[in-house]
């Protein structure tokens, strides 16, 4: 058989029941805190800065002139292409 509890008194059961409310109040604060548009905005944000600050400076703080010269690659070449599709399709 399983042990029987002793019985509460009125004043214990209200007291556990303030106590669980306030545990509730505080989970579901910290719930609408993590959800909260501004602090999604602000994690995505250090997230990404983080990411680029590893992408283009070493261990020792140095610009990585490999990357560098990838991105600045790209764009000179997405700036070639793209003039001539204009001076292919807008001749005039």
């Amino acid at each position: 058989m399983a042990a029987k509890q002793p019985a509460r008194s009125m004043a214990e059961i209200e007291a556990d029941l303030a106590a669980t409310r306030n545990r509730m109040a505080r989970t579901v604060d910290e719930l609408a805190y993590r959800v909260s548009p501004q602090t999604l905005k602000t994690k995505a944000l250090a997230s990404l800065r983080g990411k680029a600050n590893d992408a283009a400076f070493d261990a020792e703080g140095n610009v990585r002139l490999d990357r560098l010269a990838m991105v600045l690659g790209g764009v000179a070449g997405t700036a070639i292409v793209l003039g001539l599709l204009r001076r292919a399709f807008y001749r005039g």
